[in-house]
């Protein structure tokens, strides 16, 4: 059966197949850089399995399409490959070819998950809960051709939840399904597959990505995602089946493999979060909360209001809306301090002390508080601190952990290696063991509950599961409950509020707090700066910057010597030997620990095309913590920058320093068209005696994409201060008055 949506009209392409291939293949080998041999050949191999059998028929006339108007680079990264389960599932844009999310991409996935359930549960009943964010795919990127027929036009995340249902029950296995017009966040979808005894759980969501993504991601029956060697074995079990058994909703219906979740569920959620109240009579913090268009409301804000706090939603961003209208750039991310401006604003008009938001589906958590601005020169009396998920992190363990009886066993912390020392350090002040070996990505602290209440020690450590107080990541992830095995915005949010509110009654913020811990053990300076590279020419720069430098490491990084670099590959390393392939991929790490108690790690994303790199600079207990923060943030900067420079110089890319303080999501590729092209043709036309410099910047920064101004405004800013040309401060001014 085709997999696409009922209605979908097959259609045969005017061309011969092997008409189109050879025009494919004259198109790709003008790319440049070339394409791999290897690459280039997979591509054209899936080019034409998607052009000649009928499971695909309904995507000929869209692929078509994008061969005769030459959309090489979009071909290429669609067919390149399959699309690989990564750290957070799998995901990626929407899209047509097997590199894309599509319905053939989920129900493949979802078939995979099938067999692999039945491999270990046998043939009794089986159950798994879905869950569902708010996306729905417009297109917006451009990339495919419009006013041509393409079965994903529109799909929403129910759309690929109710196609998963059909897949499911085709294999005999009952869904738990969200009432139609409704969401379930990844957090609440963790708690249900555990209330329910269900034995797996799905959910559709592309987390904080653009709203053109979209990916599934898989839980098994504790809750947690799935860690390898499970998610190489469902990697398997996918195989290379073109098309995938469904049954009618409707029949699955009638059959009694569908079931709605109860409303009692959503009550339960609510409740196992409101017991984790340490403080309850602490209710005086005024929060403005916002869901980033996401399921966030029916979580955060419904914990923190029958909490008893006062909670304001910021209206323009509160209504469910997968395209993110109101988010800047569209990137409801609550790690970028973007995202949170309009919440900030209404929390100025509200007179609020906290600002919160979460992603889409909830689990990731932003933070902002209100302080008074001590700078004598200051026009605005107040000023927003925006918080990192570090030091997130380290504010919700110093809450989890302070209640703690001292005389008990010793409270138990989870952390990922790239998160911060800070937390250690913190945790070691309330008697707490730290476990922080965990590779990247939530599941493995979920696994590590697992393995907590299955054996009754960690990492040959005795321990039970009620000596959880957290676990946390750099990446705006805290969990404070065993009752749900996926990070949860909604806990961490209630002790954040509780904690506040306490230091409210003191006169003081959470700022104040955090400053007190940092005189106490240490400011630990933490920051992530990302390579985007995108398609496949991305994907190869970032694999072979990776295996440079782990061939050849550097000895020095931004002035500072290398002492030691560990690859967490090596089989003698503290993850043992490789298990498969998604454990080599999440393995995929090296750590360079420098002089001056400096780190970095290095990394590809497992759900994006970045390298990512983390730095941490350490700095001693005692000093101020705010010039402590400037200089090791300063000093952050610097190598960061050097690293980056260092590995693009692996695979011959060289671009300015200056275009590396442009915002992240312009992609390397960008920074150097910036550079190459548009850059110099602004300074030439701007030059002219006549010319209207704002409409010329406003047509040169259309080659690089939405939101341009606002990504390549703080690189500029130093360029200019840096260039001989005489009207660059007028170009930098007509960018920065396209920002707002």
């Amino acid at each position: 059966m085709p997999l696409s949506p009922p209605g979908a009209s097959p259609s045969a392409p005017s061309p011969s197949v092997d008409e189109l291939i050879v025009q494919c293949a004259t198109g790709l080998e003008q790319l440049d850089p070339r394409p791999d041999p290897d690459v280039l050949r997979a591509a054209l191999a899936h080019v034409r399995t998607w052009l000649e059998e009928p499971a695909f028929r309904t995507y000929g006339m869209q692929i078509t399409a994008l061969i005769e108007n030459g959309r090489w680079d979009v071909i290429l990264d669609s067919f390149c490959r399959v699309l690989p389960f990564g750290t957070g599932g799998r995901r990626g844009r929407v899209g047509v070819g097997p590199n894309r999310f599509n319905p053939w991409t989920l129900a493949t996935s979802v078939e995979g998950h099938a067999i692999w359930l039945r491999a270990r549960f046998g043939d009794g009943p089986i159950r798994v809960v879905l869950g569902l964010d708010v996306r729905a795919f417009e297109n917006l990127r451009g990339e495919l051709v419009a006013d041509v027929h393409d079965p994903v036009q529109g799909l929403t995340s129910r759309d690929f939840a109710e196609l998963a249902v059909e897949v499911y029950a085709a294999a005999g296995i009952g869904v738990w399904l969200p009432p139609a017009g409704t969401h379930l966040s990844t957090p609440e979808l963790s708690f249900a597959v555990r209330q329910l005894e269900a034995q797996g759980g799905l959910v559709i969501s592309a987390s904080h990505n653009p709203p053109d993504d979209n990916g599934c991601k898989i839980y098994d029956h504790t809750g947690a995602q799935l860690v390898p060697p499970f998610d190489q074995e469902v990697a398997e079990a996918v195989g290379d089946s073109l098309s995938v058994d469904r049954m009618s909703l409707d029949r699955a219906r009638a059959g009694g493999l569908v079931q709605e979740l109860p409303a009692s569920l959503h009550d339960a959620y609510v409740a196992a979060n409101l017991r984790l109240s340490r403080f309850p009579e602490a209710r005086s913090a005024r929060v403005v909360f916002t869901a980033l268009h996401g399921t966030g409301t029916r979580t955060v804000y419904e914990v923190l209001r029958q909490a008893g706090f006062v909670v304001f939603l910021e209206p323009t961003q509160a209504t469910p809306d997968g395209s993110f209208p109101a988010v800047p750039l569209r990137a409801p991310n609550p790690e970028n301090p973007a995202t949170m401006e309009a919440a900030v604003a209404h929390a100025q008009e509200v007179g609020a002390d906290l600002v919160m938001a979460c992603d889409p589906d909830a689990d990731r958590l932003g933070l902002m508080v209100r302080n008074q601005n001590s700078d004598p020169g200051a026009t605005d009396p107040v000023h927003w601190r925006f918080f990192s998920g570090n030091e997130l992190a380290v504010l919700v363990a110093h809450a989890a952990l302070r209640k703690r009886p001292m005389d008990g066993p010793r409270p138990l912390v989870l952390k990922t290696e790239v998160t911060s020392r800070q937390l250690t350090r913190v945790a070691a002040l309330h008697g707490a063991r730290v476990v922080d070996h965990f590779m990247v990505g939530f599941k493995y602290i979920g696994a590590a509950l697992a393995e907590l209440e299955e054996t009754g020690q960690l990492a040959g450590v005795p321990a039970s599961l009620s000596d959880f107080a957290i676990g946390a990541e750099e990446s705006h992830g805290v969990l404070v409950t065993t009752e749900v095995r996926d990070k949860d915005a909604a806990g961490g949010a209630l002790l954040l509020a509780e904690l506040a509110s306490l230091e409210k009654a003191r006169h003081r913020s959470l700022i104040d707090v955090l400053d007190a811990l940092q005189a106490r053990v240490g400011v630990v300076h933490n920051t992530l700066v990302s390579l985007v590279m995108e398609g496949a020419p991305g994907r190869q720069h970032i694999a072979a910057m990776q295996a440079s430098l782990r061939a050849s490491p550097p000895t020095t990084i931004g002035g500072r010597t290398v002492l030691t670099m560990a690859d967490r590959q090596d089989p003698t390393g503290p993850g043992g030997p490789l298990r498969c392939a998604t454990d080599a991929a999440s393995r995929n790490v090296l750590v360079f620990e420098l002089e001056g108690d400096a780190r970095l790690v290095m990394r590809p994303s497992g759900t994006e095309p970045k390298a990512k790199v983390y730095v941490e600079l350490a700095g001693q207990p005692g000093a101020d913590p705010a010039s402590e923060r400037r200089r090791l943030e300063r000093d952050a900067q610097t190598l960061a920058h050097g690293f980056l420079q260092v590995a693009l110089k692996r695979v011959q890319i060289n671009i300015p320093d200056w275009t590396l303080h442009c915002g992240e999501q312009l992609s390397v590729d960008a920074r150097r068209m910036l550079v190459d092209t548009v850059l110099p043709a602004l300074v030439q036309e701007t030059a002219a005696p006549d010319a209207d410099v704002v409409q010329v910047v406003r047509r040169g920064l259309r080659a690089l994409g939405p939101g341009a101004a606002r990504l390549v405004l703080p690189g500029l800013r130093i360029w200019s201060q840096t260039t001989p040309v005489a009207h660059a401060d007028a170009i930098v001014a007509a960018v920065a008055s396209l920002t707002g």
